[in-house]
């Protein structure tokens, strides 16, 4: 009989401890939590002749509480505080990005512009407008060639003509000159017969 008392008395405490070892482990550990079990763990005071309620804490329970919360707040703060310090990073980072990002697009406006653009004589031309003169000037030079090999031609021409005009022109000088000359000789042989003759008279 003493036997199963004892028995009875072990397996009741066992069971009280292991229910609140469980109560413990299934309680709400957070400050809300803490909160919510000194609220129901405190009593309910009331003087009389008032509608007003108290609670009556235990003091080694409110500097539990107050101590938690106290710790809470400043894990709280320090991780505030690490979330600040990676945002400012991560703001640092993204400004770095955004100036690389400008640099780089006006790099590429430059280079873009660079690409579709030609220097001549240090004036930076478009291709389409380097294009444009360069054939411009070379159909010039073109129609100046043909002009200076036409009037070459032209001149060479009148200058043949010339030349043969020349030529010809000397020719009927020449036989001019000798029918002067015969002429001339004749003449001069008539008045010498006719001096002849009124000599022998």
């Amino acid at each position: 009989m003493k036997m199963k008392f004892i028995l009875i008395l072990l397996v009741s405490i066992s069971f009280s401890i292991s229910s609140q070892e469980l109560e413990q482990s299934q309680e709400d550990t957070s400050i809300n939590g803490q909160f919510d079990k000194i609220y129901r763990t405190s009593t309910t005071y009331k003087p009389a002749g008032t509608n007003k309620k108290y609670k009556v804490i235990n003091l080694l329970n409110y500097q539990q509480l107050k101590a938690n919360v106290l710790d809470s707040l400043k894990k709280l703060e320090k991780e505030i505080s690490k979330q600040e310090s990676l945002l400012n990073s991560e703001r640092e980072q993204t400004q770095k990005t955004n100036q690389l990002l400008t640099k780089t697009q006006s790099d590429l406006v430059a280079s873009n512009k660079k690409e579709n653009s030609i220097s001549l004589f240090g004036i930076q031309l478009s291709k389409m407008n380097y294009n444009l003169l360069l054939w411009s000037i070379i159909i010039i030079a073109l129609l100046l060639l043909f002009y200076f090999i036409f009037k070459f031609f032209r001149s060479n021409s009148l200058t043949k003509e010339a030349q043969n005009n020349l030529v010809d022109v000397e020719q009927e000088f020449e036989q001019h000159r000798k029918k002067s000359l015969e002429r001339e000789q004749k003449l001069r042989r008539e008045l010498q017969d006719e001096i002849n003759k009124s000599r022998s008279n």
